[in-house]
This record gives structure tokens, C-alpha cells and sequence, in this order.
């Protein structure tokens, strides 16, 4: 039917967990075996379901099945959603509960999760497919993907290894009797997991943490969280199984990890940069170049192909996303500001990927009003998006808070970013709920920004892009420049690919979870699969300039707007604070480079209020090392 045709696919986000009762696991297999004392905490299924409602508020399903000794599984569906096995005379001995909720991205057909195929099949999926598997653009990638599984047996994790984009799985395979579960080698998909214990036998997988697991909690500080066991964990990233069992009377089931079976992920996890330590001709031949660049105005090599990779990485995130609810003005993308480069750029190519017809919020926090430097450079920042982009809507969304008073707001991130529970993290992770939630102010439309008048707004977009992976991937932080005064290109190089490789556990999840609670995607551009390739391709010399002094070699150039042509070594340097500068001209950000590297806790200045609420005042925390410091749950 041309009609049919005619009607894009659904795209869903969705909060996905599973309940295992009455199963020994083992977990002799796994690399880091738990030791005790356990952290004791008390939540019900309606816990977990209310906790991915937020995630997905447009439907929530469930699914269970029954693990017999002797009889097969298996797994029926009611109208109501809930899929349940009464075998007659049958004792039961363990049992699965699969929870999913959705947030409707686009179409107007509902879909519930978990989905049921006619084998028994089960699966709740969170992500996106960007590539990987063949999908047309009327195709369901979650109804792709289960179909795509069914077929692969024993072969799930070549499956998955061929997905690109983020995701987080988990898939009961009713044939093999197995569950699988798992997030992308970036965990750029939260996925928690509780591992059974004396206390709390129970095996779990959720999106995010049930809010009484921290109002029941232990209550963790600094003086005693580093001996005790969390309750929740990241799930390290990876395809897992748990495959089920009869032993004696019971049902046991042995967790095993398998191996990517794509080579593109084992050498972006291994994240082995090929040209680290310059030559002195290296170096020489970037000096000669630099001169050139000067004279000749000429942008070419690595930025031409590193704005390509991004501007697609966009593009894959943002098109073919009509309104779920069918209105033409709704606003479909909201970008996280702080008129830095890595936000200008992103709001940028989304200008150039996006329709014009669509407005796009940009989103703001600040805990100091008008004072905050991100609240600052975010209006310089829309000025000249506005230079550059004059026919697109954009809407600058100042979210003001007060710290003393976010009682409940507080409450609630401390919930989601566990098992994270330092200040740092507190921080960070409630300017990222109070962005992600929109409720602020705009300005109205006047020729004279000075006298437009503040009107109350909420942005409704969805989908929200963030600028995660970029210091990582470019020498952002300021303990790169430490490395490398104190050990050179090497130092440097092996502090970046730590901070890829632990990206999933110290920020992504906790960044995911507060986002999604808004019923929000995060989604990420600079950490696509094409993205980080192109950037680990290039040599490490033209993506930092280190040699230069604090305040030249780094961000403070990007304030110097006369000196953008003498910092370029080569038309090949095309990464990091310098490569990103080249992208920033090439897209007409002339002022963006004038502005400071901050981290949204400082940028925001949560952090400077966090301090004065908990510590007396700045100083203090500063001698407390407040950003480490363990909080008290309520």
C-alpha cells in the first residue's frame, strides 16, 4: 500500500530492565569476583517500573516467564501486556520479569516493549542502529534487530558486534534457553546491573536505579563507601549470556562475556594511536606548513575530513525525524549549550542537517543568573548563530536554578546517578536534569536583544545533543597538560586512552540516566564509531599543541581571534582545541573562540554554590577536595 509506504518508521527510546528470581548464578567467570560487605537496599518491580516510566512515558510493557526443572519455558502474552506460563502441576523454580518503556520519537503507531516474536523470543532494546544492519527508512530497527537475532542462534554476539550506534540490550532467547544482555563498547547506553549476593539473590538489569535505592541505602561516605560492595554497578561494556540450566532440584544459570566479533571494536576499545611521538622533522615540516596556512587563509586534510565525519554523525542522529505528535512546529532538537565550541559547532552542523522550518532550542544552566560564564558566552554564542544561520528559529532556553532550593530535584538525581555518589558527579548530573527537563525562559523576538522581554518556556524537543568525547578524544582536560609537562607525547597519549576507555563508567551512564529521566534521548555526534576512527587516525602532534604555555596552547587561544591562522601546524592539524578551531572557522564561528574551555559545573557554577552549601564556602572544599567527596544519601 502507497499510503503504508509513505509512513516513516517508529523510532523509540526506551528504558529496558529484567528480574531474575530463584536462579543460582554463577559467576565464576567473570574477571573481577565480588567480595563482601554488600550494600543492602529494599525496591519492588513497581520501583524499577516507575523509574523507566520517566525514561519512557508514552507506554510501559512487561513480559514474564517460568523456569521449570523439568518442563520447557516459556513465555505467552496477554492483551494487558504482561506475558505469563502457568504449566499445570508444575512447580516453579525460577523466574524471569522483562520490563520495558518507550518514549515515541517518531510515527503514530504505539509500540510496547518488550517485543514477542512467534518463536518466544523476547527482547528489550534501547538504541539506535545507525549502520550495520540493513534497515530501510520504513523499517523498525528494534523489530529488525529481533528478527535479525532469531535467525543468528548461536550467533548473537555477531550480531550485535555489527551494530553502529549506541545501545543497550536484553534478549531472552527462548531456543537455547539463554538470556543475553549487553550495551555498545562506548556504553553510550546506560544499563545497570545488581551481580546476586547472600543478601539479595536476586540477578537485575535496569536503565536506571529505583529513587528508594537511595532513600533505603546505606547512606555511602567518605569514610566507609570505599569498603563496601555497590548494590548497583555499570555494566562494563560488552555482550553477556547467561545461559539456564538444571542443577539438582534447581535452575542454575553461568554468566559468560564474549569477544567482539568485529575488528572495528576491538581497535577502537584498544584505542592504539599509531603516531604518538613527533619526529623533529614532524614538527619542523609543522612550522613550514604554519607559515603557509597563514599566508594562503586555506583550510584543508584532516579538518575537511573531520568536518565531514561530523557533520554525517549529526546528520545520522537528527534526519527523517518528523514530530511524533504529528505537529509541524514543535521543536524536534534541543542542543546543550554553553556557547563553547564543542556546543557552536554541534548547533552548527545541526542548522545545516535539519530543516529550516524547524526551530532549535539551545539549551542553557545556570546556578548565578546572568553572571554564570556559560549563561555569558551562550548569549554571545546565539548571536552568532544567528549571523551565520539567519532563517532558522534558534531559541536560547535560560534554565535558572537555586541550589538551596532543589530539594526534591537533588533527591531524585542522586538516585539516577548511582552508583556514582561524589559531589563531582552530584553536580554535574543535576545541570544535566535541569537541561535535559527545559523549563526556563526566552527571550521574544525584537530587533533590540536588550529590551525583549523574558517569557516562561518549556522545550518539548526530544532528542537532545551533547558534546561528550570531544576533550576526551582532543586533550580538553586540564590533567592532559599535566601528562605531558611530566612525561611528554606518551604520558599524554595514555591519559587520552584512559578516558576513552573509562568514558562508559565515569560519565556516559550517569550522563544517560539524568537526560533520560526527562523523557529526553541523549545522543552524541562526537563519540560516533566514524568519528572517533578519523580522530585516532591522525597524528597526536596535530591534534594537541601542548609545547605552548597554559592560555595560548590550549583554550585561551581559541579567545584570540587574530591569532586563529598562527596556531595552525599544518592544512593535515586538524584535531583537538586546534582542530576544532579549524572547524569552528570553516562554519563561520569567528567569536566561539574567544570563549573558555569550562566544565558545565564550573560553567554553570553549581559547583561554587555545591561548595558554599556543603563545605562553608569554596575555600574550604578546595582543602576537602570537594569533587571527590562522597555525599550522604537522604
Amino acid at each position: 500500500d502507497q499510503r503504508e509506504r509513505e509512513t516513516p518508521s517508529e523510532i523509540i527510546m526506551c528504558g529496558i530492565a529484567v528480574i531474575v528470581c530463584g536462579v543460582r548464578i554463577e559467576l565464576s567467570t567473570l574477571s573481577s569476583p565480588l567480595k563482601p560487605p554488600f550494600e543492602r537496599l529494599q525496591f519492588s518491580v513497581e520501583d524499577v517500573k516507575c523509574v523507566l516510566s520517566q525514561r519512557g512515558p508514552d507506554s510501559v510493557g512487561e513480559k514474564k516467564i517460568f523456569l521449570q526443572p523439568k518442563l520447557p519455558t516459556c513465555a505467552q502474552e496477554s492483551v494487558s501486556g504482561e506475558g505469563t506460563c502457568n504449566l499445570e502441576n508444575a512447580t516453579t523454580s525460577g523466574e524471569l520479569h522483562f520490563i520495558g518503556s518507550t518514549l515515541q520519537l517518531r510515527g503514530t503507531t504505539p509500540i510496547i516493549q518488550p517485543l514477542v516474536d512467534s518463536s518466544g523470543n523476547i527482547l528489550a532494546y534501547n538504541g539506535e542502529v545507525f549502520g550495520g544492519i540493513e534497515l530501510s527508512s520504513f523499517d523498525n530497527d528494534t523489530e529488525v534487530l529481533l528478527e535479525s537475532l532469531e535467525k543468528a542462534n548461536d550467533l548473537v554476539p555477531d550480531v550485535l558486534s555489527m551494530i553502529k550506534g549506541p545501545w543497550a540490550i536484553i534478549y531472552w532467547q527462548e531456543s537455547s534457553r539463554t538470556l543475553w544482555f549487553g550495551k555498545d563498547a562506548f556504553g553510550r547506553r546506560s544499563l545497570l546491573v545488581h551481580w546476586p549476593t547472600v543478601e539479595d539473590p536476586r540477578f537485575l538489569l535496569s536503565s536506571a536505579s529505583p529513587a528508594s535505592s537511595v532513600a533505603n541505602g546505606s547512606g555511602l561516605d567518605s569514610g566507609n563507601g570505599d569498603s563496601i560492595h555497590r548494590f548497583w554497578e555499570e555494566l562494563p561494556c560488552g555482550v553477556y549470556s547467561i545461559s539456564f540450566g538444571v542443577s539438582g532440584s534447581g535452575i542454575c544459570g553461568e554468566v559468560t562475556k564474549h569477544e567482539w566479533r568485529n575488528n572495528m571494536w576491538k581497535e577502537l576499545i584498544e584505542w592504539e594511536r599509531s603516531l604518538v611521538v613527533p619526529r623533529p622533522e614532524d614538527l619542523s615540516m609543522s612550522s613550514i606548513q604554519e607559515e603557509k596556512d597563514n599566508a594562503l587563509s586555506t583550510f584543508s586534510g584532516f579538518a575537511q575530513t573531520v568536518l565531514v565525519v561530523l557533520k554525517e554523525s549529526v546528520r545520522r542522529r537528527t534526519s527523517l525525524h518528523s514530530i511524533f505528535q504529528g505537529e509541524t512546529e514543535v521543536v524536534p532538537v534541543a542542543v546543550l549549550f554553553s556557547g563553547g565550541l564543542d556546543s557552536m559547532i554541534l548547533a552548527a552542523l545541526l542548522d545545516q542537517c535539519l530543516d529550516p522550518k524547524y526551530e532549535v532550542d539551545l539549551l542553557n544552566v545556570s546556578f548565578d543568573g546572568p553572571n554564570a560564564p556559560d549563561r555569558i558566552s551562550a548569549k554571545a554564542g546565539i548571536k552568532e548563530l544567528k549571523k551565520i544561520a539567519p532563517l532558522r528559529r534558534w531559541k536560547l532556553v535560560e534554565i535558572d536554578a537555586d541550589l538551596p532550593k532543589l530539594t526534591f530535584e537533588t533527591k531524585r538525581v542522586m538516585s539516577l546517578i548511582n552508583p556514582a555518589d561524589t559531589y563531582m558527579d552530584l553536580n554535574i548530573g543535576t545541570a544535566l536534569w535541569l537541561a535535559a527537563r527545559g523549563d526556563g525562559w526566552i527571550h521574544e523576538e525584537s530587533d533590540n536583544q536588550e529590551d525583549s522581554q523574558r517569557i516562561r518556556y518549556k522545550s518539548d524537543a526530544r532528542i537532545l545533543l551533547v558534546g561528550a568525547g570531544a576533550d576526551e578524544q582532543c586533550a580538553g582536560y586540564g590533567r592532559h597538560r599535566t601528562k605531558y609537562r611530566n612525561g611528554s607525547w606518551a604520558a599524554l597519549d595514555q591519559e587520552m586512552k584512559l578516558d576513552m576507555q573509562r568514558i562508559w563508567k565515569r560519565n556516559l551512564g550517569r550522563d544517560d540516566r539524568c537526560i533520560a529521566d526527562n523523557g529526553k534521548e541523549a545522543r552524541f555526534p562526537f563519540l560516533d564509531e566514524d568519528v572517533i576512527k578519523t580522530l585516532l587516525d591522525i597524528p597526536l602532534w596535530e591534534i594537541a599543541d601542548l609545547e605552548q604555555p597554559s592560555g595560548t596552547g590550549d583554550k585561551k587561544i581559541l579567545r584570540q581571534v587574530n591569532m586563529l591562522m598562527t596556531i595552525f601546524n599544518s592544512p593535515r592539524n586538524f584535531i583537538n582545541q586546534k582542530c576544532y578551531l579549524k572547524v569552528a572557522k570553516m562554519l563561520g564561528l569567528h567569536e566561539v573562540a574567544k570563549m573558555p574551555k569550562r566544565a558545565i559545573q564550573f560553567g554553570s557554577r553549581i559547583a561554587r554554590e555545591s561548595n558554599r552549601k556543603n563545605f562553608g564556602s569554596n575555600r574550604a572544599a578546595n582543602q576537602a577536595s570537594a569533587g571527590g567527596v562522597r555525599f550522604n544519601a537522604p
